[in-house]
């Protein structure tokens, strides 16, 4: 007795839309890539307010994790009982920022003072600005 699979189980199998599916997602994955680069261009709009840049590229970037996942980890095309792996996990991610945004955030309010002579401030940064603006100013003496 031989058990051959019949050809409509090779069907089922290959049935996650082809190659034209993974060139589809490969060429959005280069076009998110794209995007991602273009906040560091000099037509990004939104140079004066850094966290827009930020949204943005987390936005970009977890629309490019999802369609990896999605697709070239073959989660679309699993049974429904993906949730049960993926919905804890995610409710974990998020407790896990909720829990450690204060952390971050306050770092600064409890520290030794000679930690504290050493940790970088607002005005360290308006220092370094002006020193490179006037690095640029002066014309190079070689």
């Amino acid at each position: 007795m031989t058990d051959h699979a019949s050809p409509d189980v090779h069907a089922a199998d290959h049935a996650h839309g082809g190659v034209g599916k993974y060139i589809a997602v490969f060429l959005a994955l280069c076009f998110l890539t794209t995007m991602s680069f273009f906040t560091y261009s000099a037509a990004w709009p939104w140079k004066d307010q850094p966290e827009v840049g930020w949204a943005f590229m987390m936005a970009v970037s977890c629309t490019k994790a999802m369609l990896v996942v999605l697709f070239f980890m073959h989660v679309w095309w699993e049974a429904n009982w993906k949730y049960v792996l993926t919905i804890p996990a995610a409710m974990m991610a998020v407790f896990l920022v909720i829990m450690l945004v204060p952390d971050v955030g306050m770092r600064n309010r409890m520290v030794s003072q000679e930690r504290a002579l050493h940790m970088a401030r607002p005005s360290d940064l308006t220092l370094l600005e002006k020193a490179a603006a006037e690095a640029r100013a002066e014309p190079a003496a070689h």
